[in-house]
């Protein structure tokens, strides 16, 4: 399950480096800047997301709205909007060693759940 995670995980954090490196501007702080430990859980059910629907995408299930939903649903659960949610990404993609301790963490808790 984790192998379907990787590619996923590392395009992220390649985008992260690019911009970047490609960009010296301060990215903007977020009017709610997670902490590291809420990127983590939020990063965390957003990947839960993306394996779902791949998963429904693989058995053929069209998606009918759900990604939204469920979206929705997680960004509520932590007091999110979509926009945050992406002001927040930018925010740590300019940290990209901040960002790599938090995907890590993401990877070490679905470790510790497949074990």
């Amino acid at each position: 399950m984790m192998r379907r995670f990787q590619p996923l995980l590392l395009m992220l954090l390649l985008a992260g480096a690019v911009v970047c490196c490609g960009h010296r501007e301060q990215v903007k702080k977020p009017e709610l800047l997670l902490t590291e430990q809420q990127m983590v859980d939020v990063m965390t059910d957003v990947y839960l997301i993306e394996a779902m629907l791949k998963q429904k995408q693989a058995q053929g299930e069209p998606d009918a709205g759900l990604a939204e939903d469920y979206y929705r649903q997680v960004f509520d659960h932590y007091g999110l909007t979509d926009s945050l949610f992406k002001e927040n990404m930018a925010y740590y993609s300019y940290q990209p060693a901040v960002l790599e301790q938090i995907m890590d963490s993401v990877v070490n808790r679905f470790e510790k759940v497949k074990q």
